[in-house]
């Protein structure tokens, strides 16, 4: 029986599974980098363990070092998680060679389909060996890992070498290692998987379907089970092929195995050998608890012959602190207040008063909910999302909320390629016009009572805004029954709460302040000073890190003097584990650069000048 078990990985996933030994009575274990140093993970384990440094490579990928701490905390098990080392087969043997036990599949099983190019050759599929204009367009693509890291699609042969060498640096800075292949990609396809659990007993459960076609850089966003609209032959087949890939490596544990679907037929894309983020929609629609099952079968029981049957739909989105109208940024800062409706399932590894840093994933949380249709499913999470208190950074909020009403995906129509598609309409500048006045109103209200009323007209008041990428302008008087505004009617102004009334319709807003941030209801706006600093000014043509980072790369040759075009990449930084380029804003010549590879930035910090020609 497990006792104790450490969990080799940090924020979400390790609490997640925290929250099932709990729950089993097993005592728990957490690690740590410097930079995770009292992280909500860290404070709900029974005992934590530091990993010294901040960068993944010194800290989260030291099998060695998580192996010790494994020992010394007196932990019996290990659980990977998902990502670092979750499909490292040297660290399973480490694992077992301690004494421990390990909860996930062999490391036989783990060498065989970690690298997706060995695993596409034991599903009889091989890789493009050479690349012709008739290939086009390919994906160069990371054969360990996963989550995005180290793809590019690659549409003119001209580009194939930088993003091979690209996607190389990338994938050895978040696997250890750069090995790439290159494979047809599947336009407009669909991503589907199928969950699979199988036991030391041989038998092997398939868990239904999961529809992940909603991402961004490769990496998920919407997840949702049962997948919809494939046809029971199509099943089948899936299923099929997932038993095939599982048998063919003497597969135990939960693991994944990821399809592109596309004109009906099912492509081999590869197997996960380790939970997966999305896995919470199949444990709503099974009524099962996956990671429970996972330390069952490390402890050597048997599955039931037959998975339960599945009840319903689940759809699943993942909260990030990232800006999708610019590119996708990542964003740091305080996460003031997280909280969702009643009935939704949360996991995230954050809470009220946290910060979100710059070193690891941009995820804040995974919202999910289940129903008995899709319709009501898609419906309740659009809504819990739109009611949801995410105060601190800018997030990807209101774009999840946009694409689960979008038409298109309602109606089951998407593909991978979506955002491609729809990212200028979903991030498009929208929000209450009201939510101005009503923080105005609130900060007001929350500094003092209003001022006393006198008969003679009072000059406005006026607050300035920024909200949705525009400022606003807020002028309200004082008057004998409070506050107005016109057009506006102020049933009710405090410091937390305010209801106006417009054309006979009255609507409440919550508000929140934290500084010059402030949220009310679903908006977030930033309030301007009354005087602006005159010294917050930039020469132009200045290139200011949008992000704190590492600066991973500068162009080849990039030197004082170098004539530039506009929109060449000149500057690449590595932030919350994606890569970032920093282009010429216009066509000119470099007269200053002031960084160089391997410097640590912050955000707004001068990395180079461009000179307009």
């Amino acid at each position: 029986m497990i006792t104790s078990v450490l969990v080799a990985n940090r924020g979400e996933i390790a609490c997640r599974v925290f929250r099932t030994c709990r729950a089993s009575g097993i005592r728990t274990v957490a690690v740590h980098s410097d930079a995770d140093d009292g992280a909500l993970h860290t404070r709900v384990a029974d005992a934590a363990v530091r990993l010294p440094g901040t960068a993944s490579a010194d800290t989260y990928l030291r099998g060695d070092l998580i192996v010790k701490a494994a020992v010394a905390a007196g932990a019996d098990a290990v659980h990977p998680g998902y990502g670092f080392l979750s499909e490292n087969a040297g660290f399973a043997r480490a694992v077992t060679d301690a004494g421990l036990t390990w909860i996930g599949p062999p490391p036989e099983a783990i060498e065989a389909m970690a690298s997706k190019t060995r695993a596409k050759e034991l599903m009889g599929i091989a890789p493009l060996r050479t690349v012709t204009e008739a290939d086009l367009p390919v994906l160069v693509k990371a054969a360990a890992g996963g989550g995005g890291r180290g793809m590019r699609v690659v549409r003119d042969l001209a580009g194939l070498d930088a993003a091979l060498t690209a996607a190389r640096a990338e994938a050895a800075s978040a696997f250890g290692d750069g090995e790439v292949f290159v494979e047809p990609y599947v336009e407009h396809g669909r991503h589907v998987e199928v969950q699979v659990l199988a036991d030391t007993h041989g038998t092997v459960w398939t868990l239904g379907t999961r529809d992940c076609s909603l991402q961004r850089r490769h990496q998920k966003v919407v997840e949702e089970a049962p997948a919809p609209g494939l046809g029971p032959e199509l099943e089948e087949e899936l299923r099929a092929q997932a038993v095939r890939a599982a048998r063919a490596v003497d597969y135990v544990g939960a693991g994944t195995v990821e399809f592109l679907v596309a004109d009906g037929r099912a492509h081999f894309l590869e197997m996960n050998t380790r939970l997966q983020v999305e896995h919470p929609v199949t444990e709503a629609v099974f009524g099962i608890d996956l990671v429970a099952l996972q330390i069952r079968i490390a402890e050597g029981h048997a599955l039931d012959e037959e998975p339960p049957r599945s009840r319903g739909h689940a759809v699943e989105a993942r909260l990030y602190a990232e800006d999708p109208a610019h590119d996708w940024a990542p964003r740091t800062g305080r996460l003031h207040r997280l909280a969702v409706p009643d009935g939704i399932r949360l996991d995230t590894g954050y809470t009220d008063g946290d910060d979100i840093g710059v070193h690891y994933d941009p995820m804040i949380a995974k919202v999910a909910a289940h129903a008995p249709t899709r319709a009501e499913a898609v419906r309740r999470l659009a809504d819990a999302l739109e009611r949801a208190a995410v105060h601190g950074p800018v997030t990807n909020r209101d774009l999840l909320v946009r694409s689960l009403r979008h038409p298109e995906f309602t109606s089951a129509r998407m593909d991978t390629a979506f955002y491609d598609r729809h990212l200028p309409g979903l991030t498009a500048p929208a929000a209450d016009p009201l939510a101005p006045l009503a923080a105005a109103l609130a900060d007001a209200a929350g500094r003092s009572r209003f001022g006393a009323w006198r008969n003679v007209p009072s000059q406005p008041q006026v607050k300035r805004y920024v909200m949705a990428g525009e400022e606003h302008e807020v002028r309200y008087r004082h008057g004998r029954s409070g506050p107005r505004a016109d057009g506006v009617r102020v049933v009710h102004a405090g410091p937390d709460l305010v209801v106006l009334e417009t054309d006979g319709v009255r609507r409440r807003y919550e508000v929140a302040r934290y500084g010059d941030q402030v949220h009310v209801g679903a908006t977030r706006l930033t309030a301007l000073p009354r005087f602006p600093d005159p010294t917050a000014q930039s020469a132009p043509g200045s290139l200011l890190a949008p992000m704190p980072g590492t600066v991973v790369r500068v162009a080849e040759n990039l030197t004082e003097g170098t004539a530039v075009e506009a929109g060449q990449p000149l500057i690449w930084l590595e932030a919350m584990k994606m890569e970032h380029r920093i282009t010429a804003p216009t066509t000119g010549i470099l007269t200053s650069l002031h960084v160089e590879p391997g410097q640590q930035v912050t955000v707004a910090s001068l990395l180079a000048v461009v000179e307009p020609a």
